[in-house]
């Protein structure tokens, strides 16, 4: 797999290739659409934007901030073009301006806003921001960067799709500063082993979700897209 940083309009790949995201096809080379990573496989060619707004998917874990108190409900922002909405009924804590709410991405409409469900309130910590597109180098194939950031920081941690870190306990300082490390090297190979190193841990070996373990999780704790994983197991626990 190839990958580098690309300006829009330079050739990706003179190859015949299925198109991803953000490239285009002239005179049957594939060329960038935006600045970003080149992701150049075997069978597809893509790019990943370096900056930008936060994009929904459905199945994203996403933390939220609340912008808006109605009879109905709570406007959400979400760090991206256009805020979602949370009916009242569908929280069971009465929110104000200013809180942080976890959910789930259920779907997205032709407006591109989010329908959220599993709303939770986020109590204490810290929130801070990252590029979004960056926050899967922060969760990590089967969630192992994730991981070493636990380990390595001692911090309850939830990383959202939509580019915000929450953390609680442990040492918030170094993991901001090993976050804006990833971050700047967030197009690299082999960053998972070099923080993994930097800290001096392990990781333990995954299982497959679909197998039986001693504690089950629920579909709607653990969230799964693509190879990479948030920890949704201890939502609960956040909030007491």
């Amino acid at each position: 797999m190839s990958k580098k940083i690309v300006v829009p309009g330079e050739l990706i790949s003179e190859e015949r290739k299925r198109l991803g995201s953000n490239v285009f096809v002239a005179n049957g080379k594939i060329y960038a659409k935006v600045l970003g990573v080149s992701d150049v496989s075997k069978d597809q060619a893509s790019v990943v934007p370096l900056e930008g707004k936060y994009l929904p998917k459905p199945d994203d874990v996403v933390i939220g901030v609340v912008t808006r108190v109605v009879f109905a409900g709570y406007g959400i922002n979400l760090n991206a073009s256009v805020d979602s909405f949370i009916p009242t009924k569908a929280i069971r804590d009465q929110l104000r301006v200013g809180d942080l709410v976890l959910a789930k991405v259920e779907s997205v409409d032709e407006l591109k806003e989010a329908n959220l469900i599993f709303p939770r309130r986020l109590i204490g910590g810290e929130v801070f921001e990252v590029v979004p597109v960056r926050s899967p180098r922060l969760i990590g194939k089967n969630g192992s960067m994730l991981e070493i950031l636990k380990k390595g920081t001692g911090c309850e941690l939830i990383v959202g799709k939509n580019g915000r870190v929450w953390a609680r306990n442990g040492n918030i300082e170094s993991l901001k500063k090993v976050i804006a490390f990833i971050e700047e090297n967030a197009y690299k190979n082999n960053l998972t082993n070099a923080i993994q190193d930097f800290f001096g841990v392990t990781l333990e070996e995954k299982f497959p979700y679909n197998q039986q373990r001693n504690n089950r999780v629920e579909e709607s704790e653990v969230i799964e897209e693509e190879s990479e994983v948030i920890d949704y197991s201890n939502v609960g626990e956040l909030n007491e």
